[in-house]
């Protein structure tokens, strides 16, 4: 299938896991893949992987400077872009008595200022059937111990599905969302963990999951192309969960 021959699609945080996966399968459908990371590290890493059809940019989701610069970078690659997955993030755990203001500013920085300022300066780029997903979380529908900064924040992306579902009708955008249970990423990368100690968390998620499993990158990255996709050409303002059930069934 080429779904997308001839499409441009922006990824912000397009460097690994769910990004990259999904970066991937654009390509494999002919589209052209601009991705974002904050490292040039990561960014060439990813790249190398992606092939021709890939570019890369060196954009932080949670700097404003980077978030205004933007547009400008997209445009030494295109003039024009059809599909934005608003990606970019990462995970910070803290129970509510420990939750000190640089994490709360951090989370919302990456999780909110992020997508919001990614798609507002991408739109002068955007025409007629292109098409905006956000990705938030299953931490939005169910509750977590540890989890209410982050939880907070991904509310606030899926409260963007609706209210830029409705500003963007009358440009013919479409507005979505994915919202991922556990899937196997580097989530936790960032939380200053130990390896083993990430694999324990890990361990004790798994027996809460219908399917006793992580869900893998590319099953998100599927539902991210059905939404981009003219198939999903009546879907406006919907939130797809891509999460075996979890936030429905309890084990």
């Amino acid at each position: 299938m080429q779904r997308f021959k001839n499409k441009t699609v922006i990824i912000t945080g397009g460097t690994n896991g769910m990004g990259l996966a999904t970066a991937q399968k654009f390509i494999e459908e002919g589209g052209r893949v601009i991705i974002t990371g904050r490292s040039e590290e990561t960014v060439n890493n990813a790249l190398e992987k992606l092939g021709e059809n890939a570019f890369g940019i060196i954009s932080d989701a949670g700097n404003m400077k980077d978030l205004l610069n933007l547009q400008q970078e997209v445009r030494k690659y295109t003039e024009h872009i059809d599909v934005i997955f608003a990606n970019a993030g990462y995970g910070k755990f803290a129970p509510v008595e420990n939750v000190e203001e640089s994490l709360f500013d951090e989370l919302f920085n990456v999780l909110v200022k992020g997508p919001f300022f990614t798609v507002q300066q991408l739109l002068p780029l955007m025409k007629t059937g292109s098409s905006v997903i956000f990705n938030t979380s299953v931490a939005t529908e169910i509750a977590m111990n540890s989890f209410s900064v982050y939880s907070a924040a991904k509310s606030a992306v899926q409260s963007f599905i609706k209210t830029f579902a409705v500003e963007l009708t009358e440009r013919g955008i479409r507005v979505n969302g994915v919202s991922p249970g556990h899937i196997k990423t580097n989530i936790f990368n960032n939380t200053g963990l130990e390896p083993e100690q990430i694999e324990a968390a890990v361990e004790g998620i798994i027996p809460t999951i219908p399917f006793k499993r992580q869900g893998d990158p590319k099953e998100i990255a599927n539902v991210v192309l059905f939404l981009a996709s003219e198939e999903a050409s009546y879907i406006h303002g919907a939130e797809i969960k891509v999460d075996a059930g979890i936030s429905v069934i309890r084990s």
